[in-house]
């Protein structure tokens, strides 16, 4: 994710001695008021130390591909993302202490970056917006004529195609398809990737000419200077004032989408409102106690946002309750009919074209 308009040789971190930081026991609804700044957290605290090791990682991919003298320098901030004009990364501050991974799992139902396989994902990817910047590859025709226009404004929201094969699969939502700037650092993190196997995987597909480009200039590059050597941080934790009650308020409104307020008829094929029925089971207790399980499977299948599907649970669960619904089939295939109804409402979101770019 690139803002728009918006070493092994490892880089030398030194953490520091200091104690745990004084809100590490405080509760979470307390730790929601604290201002971004008052985290007092750097990549060099204690705690950041297996963001640190992943880090690391990136730096022995590009090692290993030969670019001992380009090393993307990071920086915690609010979110991912690696801005233009300045070959770095941002990483976001809950990377950097597991209260505040739980915070952020709590908030938003998911913590981009947790585990380490998907962390190391993401790193490459912004590696390759940082790539771009340091040797200015965007001008090249090249880069034009096979990913598009870098100078294109970014969409609000994206419509994917999940079946296209001239786009490489490495983040979730299709992401390369966002914006040309994010199909070059797709691609570029699966030419990174350690045993990605790109050649084989891509063989027939209209990507691999993508691919075949970026191997091509990372081997013309490698070894020269950088053209862009900024050691900027742009948007930092330190300098942040907002409240992280304030910060997750926010991102909860950009994720609720634009579901529909009802579902009137996928419900009531599901549940019923007749008087038989009327002792049996809540519609909106049924969906509610078994939320946790719909939202993990739909997820898995469908590479919505955990938050996403949560809304339009919800959404279930209050149409439920308006329509007086109850169950009428037995728990096991009430549970299995409810998985299809939950996919398929997730599905026609991700056909909708309302897919949101996260700048």
């Amino acid at each position: 994710m690139t803002t728009n308009g918006r070493k092994t040789r490892c880089i030398s971190h030194t953490p520091t001695t200091s104690p745990a930081p004084y809100w590490a026991r405080w509760s979470f609804n307390d730790i929601l008021d604290l201002r971004f700044c008052d985290l007092d957290l750097t990549l060099n605290s204690p705690s950041a130390a297996p963001l640190r090791h992943r880090i690391d990682r990136l730096y022995h991919d590009l090692d290993r591909t030969g670019f001992t003298n380009f090393k993307p320098h990071c920086w915690l901030s609010t979110e991912w993302f690696s801005p233009d004009g300045v070959p770095g990364i941002a990483l976001p501050f809950y990377l950097a202490h597991p209260k505040l991974a739980k915070l952020e799992k709590k908030q938003m139902l998911s913590a981009e970056g947790n585990p380490e396989s998907e962390c190391l994902k993401i790193l490459r990817h912004e590696a390759g917006h940082a790539i771009n910047t340091a040797y200015r590859l965007h001008y090249r025709k090249a880069y034009r004529q096979l990913f598009g226009s870098y100078a294109d404004p970014y969409p609000e929201t994206y419509k994917p195609k999940p079946n296209s094969q001239k786009y490489v699969h490495h983040l979730d939502y299709w992401y390369a398809q966002a914006h040309p700037a994010e199909d070059f650092a797709e691609t570029f993190a699966v030419w990174l990737a350690p045993k990605s196997n790109w050649r084989k995987h891509y063989k027939n597909w209209p990507a691999i000419h993508k691919l075949e480009y970026v191997d091509t200039i990372m081997k013309e590059i490698v070894g020269t200077p950088t053209k862009v050597r900024s050691k900027r941080h742009v948007e930092p934790l330190k300098s942040n004032t907002q409240t992280l009650r304030e910060h997750y308020r926010q991102r909860r409104l950009t994720l609720a989408d634009e579901f529909p307020s009802f579902f009137d008829t996928d419900l009531t094929k599901l549940f019923s409102n007749e008087p038989k029925y009327k002792n049996r089971r809540t519609a909106a207790s049924f969906l509610r106690d078994y939320a946790p399980e719909l939202r993990s499977t739909v997820a898995h299948w469908t590479a919505a946002h955990p938050y996403t599907i949560d809304q339009v649970l919800r959404d279930m669960i209050d149409r439920c309750k308006e329509l007086r619904l109850h169950c009428k089939h037995a728990d096991n295939l009430t549970r299995s009919q409810a998985h299809i109804m939950l996919t398929v409402q997730t599905m026609n979101y991700i056909h909708s074209g309302h897919f949101r770019v996260p700048l």
